[in-house]
């Protein structure tokens, strides 16, 4: 019943399922077939992607299109590539896209410059031209595992697909790169220390600080939009066991990433805190754009791991509120900057497939 996308291993992942509960049966407002009872922050749900695995779907500074990355055998598209479109503005309107990245290895965690006209990503191409293998679970126990592709760079390319600059070069996995809001730092994931780190580059100059040293993993980071704080996810093995396992799979370049928790820190990476302590998988956590929220995806309410919806809660962790239902998948949440769209990917209306669309909708605030 559960497929795992290794697809998207690297900034996030996805369960994909096939049950589906039932939408509203008496939308309010055309267009919300899509909104589930309780899906009060959302409003005029519309649909962008049909089939394949579509997510990391993020916004560009001016809140007219997204970039995002998408997989679709039967396209051809064998392995996560980057796309990019304007989104469309009322239902009815047609979501077009266009492949910006290589169309070679695998691409991961795009996110646009704040010009509009260029886009960071990490890709595999230089590494081959290949989708890179997939590890054998059955090897680990039938883990759940990411692989660490040590051919992953982070690239910025302009959106008709020219690489305009290599960002990083450093042996090893460098990949999971978002912005600060002013667009002059990067903050990305690399094992380059032997570990899975968090780093930060000053764009102009190319240098960098590693700002998290704790075992562990930790990344899918991002810049507060009022450039105060960052947020991120991140795993903490503590008993021998946990730290010999987490140790032997990332000598493997493997990470299993079934339990993390949500941290917070100012944007320098110093006064770390931790706000969640839920259990099991809490991840892809994202600011609204006042600064004062974070949205996270979490699997902590179903012992089976699954479903995954989002919740919003304050910078402290608390006050958390549900604001997502489908019985599915939920995740990737990301308000526009001007703080009136979310955009998400999800399980939702795909007619009892495993696939992952990417969905867009007002942004109600309570």
């Amino acid at each position: 019943m559960k497929k795992i996308l290794l697809a998207l291993i690297n900034c996030s992942f996805v369960f994909t399922l096939s049950a589906q509960p039932p939408m509203l049966s008496t939308p309010s407002v055309v267009g919300d077939t899509l909104r589930f009872v309780g899906e009060n922050y959302f409003k005029n749900v519309i649909q962008l992607t049909f089939g394949g695995d579509n997510a990391e779907a993020y916004w560009s500074f001016d809140s007219k299109h997204i970039v995002f990355q998408r997989t679709n055998p039967k396209e051809g598209i064998n392995c996560d590539q980057i796309f990019v479109g304007k989104v469309p503005t009322k239902a009815g309107e047609k979501f077009e896209y266009k492949l910006v990245g290589t169309g070679k290895g695998r691409s991961t965690c795009a996110y646009f410059m704040p010009d509009g006209k260029h886009i960071i990503y990490a890709s595999t191409h230089e590494g081959g031209a290949d989708c890179p293998p997939v590890p054998d679970r059955t090897k680990y126990g039938n883990k759940y595992i990411w692989p660490l592709y040590s051919s992953y760079d982070i690239y910025m390319a302009d959106l008709n697909g020219k690489i305009v600059k290599k960002l990083t070069n450093a042996k090893g996995y460098d990949a999971e790169a978002t912005l600060s809001y002013d667009g002059k730092k990067m903050i990305y994931c690399s094992d380059k220390s032997g570990d899975l780190e968090l780093y930060i580059m000053d764009l102009a100059t190319g240098k960098e600080k590693q700002i998290t040293t704790a075992l562990g993993y930790d990344g899918g980071a991002w810049f507060s939009p009022d450039g105060k704080k960052i947020v991120w996810r991140a795993s903490r093995p503590k008993s021998d066991t946990e730290v010999k396992e987490y140790k032997e799979l990332l000598k493997e370049g493997l990470v299993a990433p079934t339990n993390m928790e949500v941290w917070v820190a100012d944007a320098d990476g110093s006064n770390p805190k931790q706000i969640t302590s839920w259990g099991q998988a809490n991840w892809a956590p994202n600011f609204t754009p006042d600064s004062k929220g974070i949205i996270i995806s979490s699997n902590h309410e179903y012992p089976r791991g699954f479903p995954f919806n989002m919740y919003l809660v304050d910078l402290e962790g608390n006050n958390k509120q549900k604001i997502s239902r489908d019985k599915g998948f939920d995740a990737f949440p990301m308000v526009s900057p001007n703080g009136k769209r979310i955009v998400f990917g999800s399980n939702r209306n795909n007619g009892g497939t495993r696939d992952t669309n990417l969905f867009v909708a007002d942004w109600v605030q309570q």
